[in-house]
């Protein structure tokens, strides 16, 4: 079949079948050139949406970190308030125990009073 390609070259110039063979090997190099950049543009393209999907995880694991964050800021604001509230009820203890103390001093000096007076 290749005879058949070439039948139609018989005839011509050795000027013009040159120029038709440097027209040919330029041809043969363009389509090597063209599969060559093909193949960079799938690997580039490969290469791109490999980087999308990373990105897109990223977000996702962003957004999550985000959502997590959120929670803790608010567990931690929420073990501020009862901090605050033990914290009050504890000064609210302290003062009772104070006053009780001071009660209790004060009742056992009377007692002593007492006892020094019956034993006059």
């Amino acid at each position: 079949m290749s005879w058949a390609v070439e039948e139609w070259k018989e005839g011509l110039s050795p000027r013009v079948l040159q120029k038709i063979h440097e027209l040919e090997s330029q041809v043969d190099k363009l389509k090597k050139e063209r599969q060559q950049r093909q193949f960079q543009f799938e690997s580039l393209e490969a290469a791109l949406q490999k980087q999308k999907q990373k990105v897109e995880n990223e977000k996702n694991e962003a957004a999550t970190l985000k959502r997590e964050n959120q929670s803790l800021m608010e567990l931690c604001d929420s073990l501020e308030k009862a901090k605050q509230k033990i914290s009050h009820d504890l000064q609210v203890k302290e003062s009772q125990v104070n006053i009780q103390s001071g009660q209790l001093n004060s009742s056992k000096k009377d007692i002593e009073r007492l006892e020094q007076e019956l034993k006059r």
